[in-house]
This record gives structure tokens, C-alpha cells and sequence, in this order.
């Protein structure tokens, strides 16, 4: 079972070929969204980490650097939606935080399906937020689905390699 170092080493490596890929789609010069050198430079950084993140998150199922990770996280996320009065979100995260958790490893967060749909909120929530630009969330959900990616890649669930003996 790979551990979550060769994740983080094979997210890394995704992460720079879809890095790349962007580049080359908007060209060196020419910057998504009119953004400044040294907003382009967070940006980027922005779309590694999401991608060495979600390179570690389909592993939230098993006591993991990952779960340790993201549920810091969602603790700290709910604490906000909590103190700003918002508890019925804080009410909705904490029921979605709790499904990796009573679930089986490798199950469910390891799936093709759960690879495109639990990013999706990267998506959607910007595209909500500014209905003018819709697809304002399209290069995070991108760099989320190709960390999960590289993560059921390397646990074989997307190419089954038979292995010779």
C-alpha cells in the first residue's frame, strides 16, 4: 500500500504536467484572467496545492496524513460557519465530513465517480458566486480532479498492471 509520500511524489508530478498544459493552453505571455506576474505566480501555487491535496484525499478513509490534513481543515471551516451564524452549512459540512469516515478503505473515495464528483464544489461554488464567470472555477476543479488522479493511479484503480513474477 502506498504511503502518503509516493501520493505527494506522484501528485507533484501531475501537478506539473497539468501546470504545463495550462501554460501552453494560455500561452506564456498571456495570463488567465489579465492576471499580474506575481498574481500568476499564487495562482499557480494555488493549483499545485489542490492537486497535492487532493492526491492525499481519497486516503481520508483510513486513520492518514490525509484525514489529519483535511478534517484540520474542516474544523476550522466549521468553527467559522459556527461563530458567522451560518449553522446550516456548518450543519451540511460536517454531515459530508463524516462519510469518509464510516465508510471502508478503498470503498467509496476511491472510485472513478468520487474522483469527479467530490472536487465539484470547486467548481460550482465559484460559478455561483460569479454568475458572470461560470467557468471561473474550471482550472481548481481541474488541478483537484488530476491530484485524484494521480492517487488512484498509483493504487492501480485506474490501470490494473498485472505484476510478472
Amino acid at each position: 500500500m502506498p504511503g502518503y509520500r509516493r501520493h505527494l511524489a506522484g501528485a507533484t508530478l501531475f501537478a506539473g504536467a497539468y501546470l504545463a498544459a495550462l501554460a501552453a493552453l494560455y500561452g506564456v505571455d498571456a495570463s488567465p484572467a489579465g492576471l499580474s506576474l506575481p498574481e500568476l505566480v499564487v495562482y499557480s501555487v494555488a493549483l499545485f496545492g489542490i492537486c497535492l491535496m487532493f492526491g492525499i484525499w481519497p486516503d481520508v478513509d483510513t486513520n492518514s496524513i490525509g484525514r489529519k490534513v483535511f478534517y484540520s481543515l474542516f474544523i476550522v471551516v466549521d468553527v467559522v460557519l459556527i461563530a458567522t451564524r451560518q449553522f446550516e452549512e456548518a450543519a451540511y459540512l460536517g454531515l459530508f465530513a463524516l462519510l469518509p469516515a464510516v465508510s471502508k478503505h478503498r470503498g467509496w473515495t476511491h472510485t472513478k465517480w468520487a474522483m469527479l464528483l467530490v472536487p465539484s464544489p470547486l467548481l460550482i461554488v465559484p460559478g455561483i458566486l460569479f454568475p458572470d464567470r461560470m467557468l471561473s472555477g474550471l482550472p481548481f476543479y481541474g488541478a483537484a480532479v488530476v491530484g485524484y488522479f494521480s492517487h488512484l493511479c498509483i493504487d492501480g484503480k485506474i490501470f490494473s498492471l498485472k505484476r510478472r513474477r
